[in-house]
């Protein structure tokens, strides 16, 4: 008996967006992607490509993935690795410090917030796309809020925030979905209101992460339990926490 193909790589079940052709950022080529190619070469220039629109569906999870696809979803995924310069996760990362400018605070924060994401993202699971997005781009509204309304409270962040990150994720060709989840997650990063989807959950502890130093450099080990018991949602994000900021002596 022939080897079946799983059904959520078939192309028989696939819908038109599921192939699609994207122009190539060294030379303005085009190139055709599959959702679920990691990667394309530009025939014109011979780039390496990343996919901005990587749809892996049930490859995420499937033990049998790498065996089906020819590499590990997880990896790819996961790290989001460079290649040729061009990868989504480099396109993010460039846009948010074009956007902050000279302001160096707010580029590192973003920074480590995105690297914690990724750590916790290996454990919990979740989209990568909306991950990574969400992590390097959670405080974009911060800026604007300074501007517009003089402060940098939360509320203001969650509400000048979501207009400029999705311009810069349609900017990059990010497929509606991940644009509107993403949007969600920085609408709500610091109230946490009306969303508890596996990667704010991710994107809220990461952030939690990078913040209780500064926030709370002096808490007592009986006051620093109790706040990581009450504001942490992953196991692995809390579990961090404990080890990084209780004394385990």
């Amino acid at each position: 008996m022939g080897k079946i193909m799983c059904p959520g790589q078939d192309t028989a079940f696939w819908t038109p967006g599921d192939i699609f052709e994207m122009e190539c950022a060294n030379c303005g080529a085009e190139i055709e992607f599959f959702k679920d190619d990691a990667q394309r070469r530009c025939s014109n220039c011979g780039q390496k490509v990343a996919n901005p629109k990587l749809n892996l569906g049930c490859a995420q999870w499937c033990e049998h993935a790498e065996e089906c696809l020819g590499y590990d979803p997880k990896t790819v995924m996961a790290e989001a690795e460079a290649v040729g310069g061009e990868s989504l996760l480099d396109q993010l990362v460039a846009a948010m410090k074009a956007t902050f400018g000279q302001d160096q605070k707010r580029i590192d924060h973003a920074l480590a917030v995105l690297a914690e994401a990724q750590s916790i993202m290996r454990a919990e699971g979740g989209d990568p796309r909306v991950v990574l997005a969400a992590a390097v781009l959670h405080d974009i509204g911060i800026q604007e809020a300074e501007k517009k309304h003089g402060s940098a409270a939360g509320q203001y962040q969650e509400m000048e925030g979501p207009p400029i990150a999705k311009k810069i994720m349609k900017d990059l060709n990010l497929d509606e979905e991940t644009v509107q989840h993403v949007a969600q997650i920085v609408g709500n990063h610091h109230s946490a209101k009306g969303i508890d989807t596996t990667e704010f959950r991710i994107i809220w502890d990461a952030d939690w992460l990078v913040n209780i130093p500064e926030e709370f450099p002096d808490l007592s080990q009986e006051k620093m339990q109790k706040l990581i018991a009450k504001v942490f949602k992953t196991p692995s994000g809390r579990k961090t926490a404990r080890e990084r900021f209780i004394d385990q002596s």
